[in-house]
Order: C-alpha cells, then structure tokens, then sequence
C-alpha cells in the first residue's frame, strides 16, 4: 500500500491500466468494524470500477486542531491505520497536513481542485452526515450534486450494528474508559493495543527491581489508564507482562506513558517497535504515600498478572 502525504502529492497515477480512484474520507480511529465494512465495499468498488482503492484521513484530526483541550483520545495514530487498512486491501492512504490553510478551503475548491483534478475519484463513500470545507459548508448533498456535474458516484457508510448497537470510535472510548475490554474488543474485531518504540526511561523500574519498556503516547492521550495484564508482541516473539499506563503519580511523573514489566524477558528492546495488548485490568494508577509501598504493589500486581497469564496457559 503507498502511503501518500501532503496535497502536492495527492495525483492519482494510472497503474496497471487503472484509472482514478474510490475513496472514502474521515478519522478511522481504530479501524473497528463498522470501518472495516466500509473498506470492504470500497475494495469491492476499486475492482469493478478498475480503480484504486483509497483513504483520505487528516493529521491532526479536525477536533485536535480546532479544540485540542477537548478532542478525544485516540484509539490508533496513523502508523497503526497504515497497517491496519493495509492488511484490508486499500491501495493507497493520503494523509493531508490539517491546518488552518487547508481548513479555510471553500467546499467547492476542495472538490473541484481534490477530489476530481488531482485524484480523479470515480466513486466516494461518505457518512451522510459528512461536512467538509470553510465553515463545513459542504455536505452530503453537494457532493451528490457535484458527482452528476463531474461524473462520479457518491454512496453513504451503512453504520454497523452488533448486538443493536452503533460501532463507532466514540463508543469504544466509552466502554474502554468504563474498563470493559471484552465489549471493546467485539467492536474493533481485535483486542485493544498499543504500539510505540521503546525509548530510554529513567531506568527507575530497574532500580525498584521491575525493568521496564518505556513507551511515549506523545500527542495521544490513552483512552485507558492504570495497571494491565498485557501481551507484548515484539521482534522477540510474544511475551506477557504487567503495564502501567498513565502519569506515575508517586514519582512526580507529568507526562502520559506506558511501561510494561515483562516477565522472563532480557533481550534489548532499545529503539524496537512494539504492540502492548489489554488483556484485563487489575487496579487504576494511584499515588502512594512512600516508594517502599509503591514497590510492594507493584510486587502484588506482578503476581496478580502472573497468574492470570498462567490460567491463560491452562484453558
């Protein structure tokens, strides 16, 4: 899958004999299941179309730069989506830099100019609730309007229900931040996961006598927080371990991170890539009166984790 980046590179090439695209527009945070059924008809319409199959998503999302106090928690960043629509038979991810330049783009700019001259669309699908351009003028209605004046199609996303309910992002936040990670995971169609690089931490998990990995979130704040059972799929294999996710509140900690012990583990994960997936939580973060109660916690949790894992291996 080519991953495009940036308005100038946006052209859409023949290839292979195809031409132009089909393209669907939005977040996709977390590419949960009602995503997935919109990527399996976009895929189905490349190929009878003959065309690419392509995303258009924004970094930052819309809400993060209008309101970045209030814009919610991200259930993937954008190396994640890449891999997770790649896995689902997209051709092609266009990111575009969203700024307030291309915020200010009139709706009618944003199709004439985007969507037809550089990328040639042959059918979009779209929420019908979807609204694009300065002051999100554009809407559902225009781009059905402005498919007949420039011959491409439009169609709606079918919202995706399981169990009678609505999957979408803002829902999973819900049932995550509610510790429900069994209902989280039957809306993305996989468990809830992490992925960062390991990066030098203050070596202070070492000193206490649990090493840690250290993950930043960087601009993501974590739809979860506290102590988990979690699985660690790195270039070493699958392990298991006990995570932290949050401020680290006893040792003056400010910035949101990740920190997995994991268990018999000793090769260097330095600079490595790798995914930390909730099995179940134990506790929420909390702030201890001393740093000899905080290390006999983190002792209690470990063993707590250990045998979780353990039951794991028997059933």
């Amino acid at each position: 899958m080519q991953l495009t980046r940036g308005i100038h590179n946006m052209r859409i090439n023949v290839d292979n004999n195809r031409q132009g695209c089909v393209l669907t527009i939005g977040n996709f945070d977390g590419v949960h299941l009602g995503h997935q059924q919109v990527i399996t008809a976009l895929v189905e319409k490349a190929k009878m179309l003959n065309c690419e199959a392509a995303v258009l998503v924004f970094e930052p999302q819309p809400q993060e730069l209008f309101s970045p106090e209030t814009a919610p928690a991200r259930l993937c960043r954008l190396r994640d989506k890449y891999a997770l629509l790649k896995n689902l038979g997209i051709d092609r991810l266009i990111c575009i830099n969203f700024n307030r330049k291309f915020a200010s783009l009139t709706a009618e700019t944003f199709i004439e100019e985007l969507l037809v001259k550089r990328l040639s669309i042959k059918h979009l699908i779209v929420g019908d609730d979807f609204h694009f351009g300065k002051n999100r003028q554009g809407n559902f209605s225009m781009l059905k309007a402005a498919g007949k004046k420039f011959n491409f199609s439009v169609s709606d996303t079918a919202s995706h229900k399981l169990a009678g309910c609505r999957v979408s992002s803002t829902a999973i936040r819900q049932l995550l931040e509610n510790d429900d990670l069994d209902a989280a995971k039957a809306m993305l169609g996989r468990p809830y996961s992490i992925i960062g690089k390991v990066f030098h931490g203050d070596k202070r998990g070492r000193e206490m006598g649990f090493p840690t990995a250290n993950v930043r979130l960087k601009r993501r704040v974590s739809p979860v927080s506290g102590v988990y059972v979690v699985q660690v799929n790195s270039q070493f294999g699958q392990h298991y371990g006990v995570a932290n996710i949050g401020s680290r509140p006893t040792v003056a900690g400010i910035r949101q991170q990740l920190e997995v012990h994991i268990f018999n583990f000793d090769d260097n994960l330095y600079g490595a890539v790798i995914e930390v997936v909730m099995l179940k939580k134990l506790r929420s973060e909390q702030k201890f009166s001393s740093l000899s109660a905080l290390i006999e916690q983190i002792g209690i949790d470990t063993e707590q984790a250990r045998t979780f894992v353990q039951h794991l291996a028997i059933t």
